[in-house]
């Protein structure tokens, strides 16, 4: 059984600011880092169930795209034990995957997952009913995303839904200052020091780069999707849904 650790990692001060990386210290305590950073992440995983289980074809697969810990991979997972699908999951960092396989072994299923560990910007896309994007668009370089949704869109079936969770910016500035300092005390009251903000949020600076609501709208209609609108949002982070 896996054992998460309370996220730590930014509350002593950092003499040399590195930039965020998914590696074996991160992966330790990233379930209490998501639960106490992103506001109803629950919420997100219970949507996918549901979502799942109303989109995915017999005999299809279902993929998610930079899987991390398996957790959006677990809530598909409970969503077609009656059904014969293949669940693809991806990511490119072999301490997420790792324990992802650990965590997902800890519940009893007839679905085998597939793993793999790669980049998904190269991994085929075929026969898929549902494919999950849960936070990870927004880690991809911002000129590779419309190429990146364009081969799911080609790789998914007729009816077939993509479900992509992203943190937002948002275009007027003043709301965007309201939004940002919610978030702040959400993650103060989560029992985030000032020090521990700070410091994450220059690590993930240049990492994550975050579109706002509209641009995701018109990329996705532009690509070809025939519906496409948010489905969830709480302060800037926000999932979409896309049928093709």
């Amino acid at each position: 059984m896996t054992h998460y650790q309370k996220d730590t990692l930014f509350s002593q001060p950092q003499t040399e600011q590195k930039a965020f990386r998914f590696d074996e210290q991160v992966a330790s305590v990233f379930p209490d880092m998501i639960e106490r950073s992103v506001p109803s992440y629950q919420e997100t995983l219970k949507g996918i169930t549901e979502l799942t289980k109303h989109f995915a074809q017999a005999n299809s697969q279902l993929y998610d795209l930079g899987c991390s810990l398996g957790a959006a991979t677990l809530a598909m997972r409970r969503a077609v034990e009656d059904k014969p699908c293949q669940i693809i999951a991806v990511d490119n960092s072999p301490a997420m995957l790792a324990k992802a396989q650990d965590y997902l072994s800890n519940y009893h299923s007839n679905h085998q997952v597939k793993f793999i560990e790669g980049d998904m910007l190269a991994t085929p896309i075929n026969n898929a009913s549902v494919v999950v994007l849960n936070f990870t668009l927004q880690f991809i370089s911002p000129n590779q995303r419309h190429s990146m949704l364009s081969r799911i869109y080609d790789g998914l079936n007729p009816g077939g839904l993509l479900i992509m969770s992203e943190k937002l910016v948002n275009t007027q500035p003043g709301i965007q200052t309201i939004i940002d300092e919610m978030h702040l005390q959400f993650k103060r009251d989560n029992g985030y020091s000032e020090l521990e903000i700070s410091q994450k949020r220059a690590s993930l600076e240049n990492v994550l780069i975050s579109d706002s609501r509209e641009i995701h709208l018109e990329r996705l209609r532009k690509i070809g999707f025939r519906e496409c609108d948010t489905w969830l949002q709480y302060f800037q982070f926000a999932s979409f849904i896309a049928i093709k």
